[in-house]
């Protein structure tokens, strides 16, 4: 695992640069990426990116990671991901998936036929979840339904007005889905994520810290502020 720990908007530029040269060496990269306020600055960098013909995302396929049960459209993950990467970018809306419960039994085979997950961009939640994978998550789960931790509905109040209102439980990719990924980018920013960032590092690879899993595969960068790395 690569750590790169520097001022924020410098990690945000090279972790949209390591997308951007993924892109260019394979156009058709099949990509999932988690959605949430850290990927709002990166999305943005991407957008100039294929503005002024950088990279494009015409060809690539495109998986959700996670996303809410029983949430209005408004509120989803989905839309947030539309109107803040789909619309910065030219991802082509035919070669987007979204998980629901409706086709998460075929989510994982639908990845596969696609030729499996080129690049997988996460956050890191402040409880060290990855994609919607909770603590006490094993390596071995697939795609699946996730109930949430208070600590997790917290972290997304901002969304929906308070913890109490966001939804309970959720869609998401498995760990083994995850780490399954030939390239994977985490992004970590503000100093709520320092103790998760340190555990995704150093603590053992569990299941009690969900990030801790991504110590296995070969190809992991973490992008961290300074922030999110003062414990490092």
């Amino acid at each position: 695992m690569k750590t790169i720990v520097d001022e924020r908007a410098s990690v945000l530029r090279q972790a949209a640069e390591t997308i951007i040269k993924t892109l260019k060496e394979k156009p058709e990269t099949v990509i999932t990426m988690a959605a949430g306020r850290t990927m709002l600055p990166l999305w943005n960098l991407l957008g100039e990116a294929v503005r002024n013909g950088q990279c494009s995302f015409s060809k690539a396929t495109f998986f959700q990671t996670c996303e809410f049960i029983q949430v209005p459209e408004n509120n989803s993950l989905r839309r947030m991901t539309e109107d803040k990467l789909l619309s910065e970018t030219d991802l082509d809306p035919k070669r987007c998936f979204w998980i629901s419960e409706g086709n998460l039994e075929d989510y994982d085979r639908m990845i596969q036929e696609a030729g499996g997950l080129d690049l997988a961009v996460l956050g890191i939640g402040d409880n060290a979840h990855i994609g919607f994978n909770e603590p006490a998550t094993q390596y071995d789960t697939r795609c699946r339904v996730q109930r949430l931790t208070q600590k997790t509905r917290a972290q997304f109040a901002w969304m929906f007005g308070s913890a109490e209102a966001v939804p309970e439980r959720a869609c998401t990719m498995g760990i083994h889905t995850l780490v399954e990924a030939k390239k994977i980018i985490v992004l970590a920013l503000g100093e709520e994520k320092d103790k998760a960032t340190f555990d995704m590092l150093y603590a053992r690879d569990d299941g009690i810290i969900p990030a801790a899993f991504l110590q296995l595969p070969y190809d992991v960068t973490v992008f961290a502020d300074r922030e999110a790395g003062q414990k490092l």
